[in-house]
């Protein structure tokens, strides 16, 4: 496993399908020891079935803070020392601020998207500190550049992870702990299967997953995936706001499947 060594052992949330599971996959190919967590305890053990090595699973929804905490601290106990985490859980769906029946979608996704990285990360925070060593690696979102229309939980969700990694990035500078945001653009998963619009550049989970571990062990602290992505984010970014309302404005819109 480069950059980390075979005996790495890597904590991955939202693991149990999608990118997810790509990661542990190919994490697991390059001989790393995986705590693996996410709500589905059946397919969890589905996954580890298909994976060399032997490796740890924790059925826990990751917006429950003391459970989550709990399952870090046994999984950093347990393999004497996390190397790599990567805060991956999240959640997609359409939402409407003018609809009632849609504050709480607003709120489970930033829960889910962005409060619970945070949580995530906590309790390995002091270890690594005390080690002086240690990645936190978040996969964020291209949406997270800009917003789009009924898309406002999921890009304010993303965009508060992408200043959230930058703010810690900068806390831990010097202490031997790096912080890596991965931000995936269209990637071929259940969470996009449903997307009633255009995917430019869609990539394969398995694909993606290969370019994030070369990043994360890489030395990167900020990565577009795939490459191609990273211009048009920018494009993106430098569009004035009248050009930029005029090109999405009209954009067909994710379903509101979490009402």
């Amino acid at each position: 496993m480069r950059g980390e060594g075979v005996s790495a052992n890597v904590f991955i949330t939202g693991a149990s399908s999608g990118i997810g599971a790509a990661l542990a996959r190919e994490f697991a190919s390059r001989g790393a020891h995986l705590g693996l967590l996410a709500r589905r305890g059946d397919a969890l053990d589905a996954l580890i079935a298909q994976l060399p090595g032997r490796h740890r699973r924790y059925a826990v929804d990751v917006t429950d803070r003391a459970r989550l905490i709990e399952a870090a601290r046994e999984f950093e106990s347990a393999c004497g020392g996390v190397d790599l985490v990567v805060a991956n859980a999240g959640i997609s769906s359409g939402a409407l601020t003018e609809c009632a029946e849609d504050l709480p979608v607003f709120e489970r996704i930033v829960a889910t998207n962005f409060l619970a990285a945070v949580d995530t990360f906590h309790p390995f925070v002091a270890p690594m500190r005390a080690r002086g060593r240690g990645t936190l690696a978040a996969i964020a979102s291209v949406a997270g550049v800009r917003g789009l229309p009924g898309a406002g939980a999921y890009c304010a969700s993303k965009a508060a992870l992408i200043n959230y990694c930058e703010s810690l990035r900068i806390e831990l500078h010097g202490s031997g702990v790096r912080v890596v945001t991965i931000a995936p653009g269209f990637i071929d998963t259940p969470m996009t299967a449903g997307n009633p619009y255009p995917m430019p550049l869609l990539m394969p989970a398995d694909a993606f997953a290969r370019n994030a571990a070369d990043a994360i062990l890489g030395g990167a602290s900020y990565r577009v995936i795939p490459w191609q992505m990273a211009w048009l984010a920018r494009l993106l970014r430098l569009l004035p706001n009248w050009a930029f309302d005029r090109m999405v404005y009209k954009r067909a819109r994710k379903p509101r499947s979490l009402s």
